[in-house]
């Protein structure tokens, strides 16, 4: 697919730490519990940290308890790319950045958390970049 927002890898290993590097551009994975968001519960919006499109609010936001900050929805149905993951031998959504491609994490249906979509947006704290609402 083409995004909005392309750039040679070089470029992208420049502006990036190695770790986001890893995550957004090689489909990596921060270890569970360890992201910057994944307990915090401050009003705002989170944005890619590749490219800073807009990608969810915080009250989509909810607590999963699996490790990585949880979101129920999108904050516009066109800000994520959702594409299937065959990857570690079995079957998943992996959930880009609509306008950079970055990787952001995976989403899962139907695991049983009351959310109005009965979706679980599992996301990699080194992926976003929150702007608060708070003063």
């Amino acid at each position: 697919m083409a995004y909005d927002i392309e750039k040679p890898d070089e470029q992208w290993r420049a502006e990036l730490s190695p770790e986001e590097y890893h995550v957004l551009r090689e489909a990596g994975t921060e270890r569970p519990f360890t992201g910057e968001y994944t307990d915090t519960t401050t009003r705002g919006v989170y944005f890619c940290r590749a490219c800073g499109a807009e990608l969810f609010t915080s009250t989509a936001k909810f607590e999963s308890h699996c490790g990585w900050p949880s979101f129920y929805d999108p904050k516009d149905g066109d800000a994520v790319e959702l594409i299937e993951d065959r990857s570690h031998g079995m079957v998943r959504t992996e959930v880009r950045c609509a306008r950079c491609g970055s990787h952001l994490g995976h989403v899962f249906a139907g695991e049983g958390y009351p959310t109005p979509t009965d979706q679980r947006y599992c996301i990699n704290s080194v992926s976003l970049k929150l702007a608060s609402d708070e003063g």
